[in-house]
């Protein structure tokens, strides 16, 4: 059945937009994205957002109009989210600043300590931090580029600048401290304790990685609960909804005894606030999804929250 006319007004102003023609009951948001680029050149469907009013939540690209209960003369508001970059570029562009800034401290240049710098000593525990550092940033960027399937296709681009701030300023920040000539580093044990800890949870952080890869078929946004597998370090899905983070602060909690560095330190617990913040909502999300979803699990931190 067509829907003869569906009005598009803007989200931000009210003001009128357009009106749609030709769309049926069982046509998708994505449809009605496509009609408004035809009229609106500069509006690609990744940079628009649909809602059913103006302060409401954005609709999900393959919801049909009839399931939302839209008829013809009804209308819809379009936020525009400004210009779009893919969200592969955007991770290899944060991923590969701290890995090239941090191997050009780790170096120690004239720029950041003297001409004499490069000719001191290094602790052991600054030549096994900037490797911990370094396979980190490979394994993220070599994730982005293999294993890791995105539900968007796009972001937007202002993201762009403002996550590279935060990794590139936080990676300058650190590699300073841990490879200044005048860095004191902990005891051995301790690095080699927080080495092997480190090692577990890039390797968990790794196979939590890969299963939700394969819990998500190749050109699919199907979403299944994840369960652990076979593999040992997945059995923290038995206790929160997104052990990818739990062993993401892991790692940068480890990092930070290894190296007894503020900024790691700091670096850390900024991480671990925006992955909370992540978690929470992703465990709302898998709670209002399914019904059966795990009652024990909490996000992030088993027991806690």
């Amino acid at each position: 059945m067509d829907l003869e006319q569906l009005d598009v007004y803007n989200a931000k102003s009210g003001k009128f937009v357009t009106s749609l023609y030709g769309l049926k009951t069982n046509s998708t948001i994505l449809d009605v994205k496509k009609l408004v680029h035809m009229q609106k050149k500069t509006m690609t469907p990744s940079r628009q957002e649909v809602r059913l009013e103006q302060k409401a939540k954005g609709l999900k690209d393959d919801e049909a109009l009839d399931k939302l209960g839209l008829v013809s003369g009804d209308k819809v508001f379009i936020k525009d989210l400004g210009p779009q970059i893919g969200w592969t570029t955007v991770f290899i562009a944060e991923y590969t600043g701290p890995l090239v800034f941090y191997l050009w401290i780790y170096q120690r240049p004239w720029l950041f300590y003297g001409e004499m710098a490069a000719t001191l000593p290094y602790s052991t525990c600054t030549h096994i931090a900037a490797g911990c550092w370094a396979v980190h940033y490979i394994k993220r960027i070599l994730e982005t580029m293999y294993v890791h399937r995105f539900s968007h296709g796009t972001m937007p681009v202002f993201n762009l600048f403002k996550n590279c701030i935060y990794y590139w300023g936080f990676t300058v920040y650190v590699a300073y401290h841990v490879n200044h000539p005048l860095f004191t580093p902990p005891p051995l044990v301790q690095t080699y304790a927080a080495l092997g800890a480190f090692v577990l949870c890039e390797l968990g952080n790794f196979s939590i990685h890969i299963l939700l890869r394969n819990l998500r078929p190749a050109g699919s946004k199907e979403r299944k609960i994840p369960y652990p597998t076979g593999n040992p370090l997945t059995k923290l899905f038995d206790f929160v909804s997104c052990p990818n983070y739990t062993y993401e602060t892991g790692a940068w909690v480890a990092f930070s005894v290894m190296t007894q560095c503020l900024p790691a330190a700091m670096f850390a617990l900024c991480g671990f606030y925006q992955m909370f913040v992540w978690a929470q909502g992703k465990h709302r999300n898998y709670k209002k999804e399914f019904s059966n979803y795990p009652k024990g699990r909490k996000a992030i931190l088993p027991f806690l929250f």
